[in-house]
């Protein structure tokens, strides 16, 4: 019997099935479970629901995304190159007119994301484009029941010069970061959570395990974080929700080190203290 693909409806996340008798996003403590009970929808019922659009960035950056929001409701990021495009997380679903313009700008190269929270419909990019890279992190595979992982990896995969993939799991056990350094960008996953304004201003920045529910991360989870994101230089980071500039690696660190120096909480910090703490490191 050929597999399907069905979305959660509560939290958007696509499994390859028959037809799934539950979620494993939903049933994990990081999220909620619906309210309302189970519901699965087939790709035509999403795609019923959906329209597609996409923004130019600078960094030869284009965002990909949907309306109205569909469960967590993330964004595709995809990165231009010349010797073939990187997409790094997904739309919840990709709309034909989304696809063609992918196609337009030239497929996709290699395809991989943070962690489950940032798959989105990862598994049409897959099918459409067939990248020669789908890279996810061995401590994730769990989650993959929609696609087919062709490389997964340890604690870090080169995939160009340039671009890397670095394991920090904290948030869940097989989470990455990608590194894009001709960029000056973290791709961070959820590792950090930037509140943002109206116009897009950053106006906090914070760390979890959960968000929603308040879990911090352990002290050896924030060092672990701490290891990996504090050797790289980045000026702007992307979330599966954010594209925040002005994120640097201190700033970063600030949070981080936020962590270290108290008892473990989700603490929104400002970004005029997370300025004045960087300023003092650096000083």
């Amino acid at each position: 019997m050929p597999l399907t693909p069905w979305a959660c409806a509560n939290c958007g996340f696509w499994q390859k099935h028959f037809e799934p008798r539950s979620c494993p996003v939903c049933d994990d403590t990081r999220n909620d479970l619906p309210h309302d009970g189970w519901h699965f929808l087939r790709e035509e019922e999403v795609a019923a629901k959906l329209t597609g659009s996409w923004r130019q960035l600078d960094r030869d950056m284009v965002a990909f995304s949907t309306s109205p929001p569909f469960g967590l409701n993330g964004t595709g990021w995809l990165l231009l190159h010349p010797d073939g495009n990187t997409a790094f997380e997904a739309a919840p679903y990709y709309t034909p007119e989304m696809l063609d313009e992918i196609r337009r700008l030239g497929g996709i190269r290699f395809l991989a994301a943070s962690h489950c929270h940032g798959y989105g419909a990862l598994w049409q990019l897959q099918d459409v484009f067939e990248p020669e890279v789908m890279a996810i992190q061995k401590d994730d595979l769990r989650m993959t029941k929609a696609f087919r992982v062709t490389w997964p990896y340890d604690e870090a995969l080169e995939l160009r010069p340039g671009q890397t993939l670095m394991h920090v799991g904290g948030h869940y056990e097989g989470q990455a970061v990608l590194y894009d350094e001709p960029r000056r960008t973290l791709f961070c996953g959820d590792a950090f959570k930037v509140d943002q304004g109206e116009a897009g201003e950053n106006l906090a920045v914070s760390t979890h395990k959960a968000f929603h529910k308040d879990i911090p991360l352990s002290p050896g989870e924030v060092r672990k974080y701490r290891d990996v994101i504090g050797a790289v230089e980045f000026d702007t980071v992307c979330t599966p929700f954010e594209h925040a500039r002005g994120i640097t690696t201190e700033i970063a660190l600030a949070v981080l080190d936020d962590q270290l120096r108290g008892p473990p909480g989700v603490r929104h910090i400002p970004m005029d203290e997370l300025r004045r703490r960087a300023e003092k490191r650096t000083a």
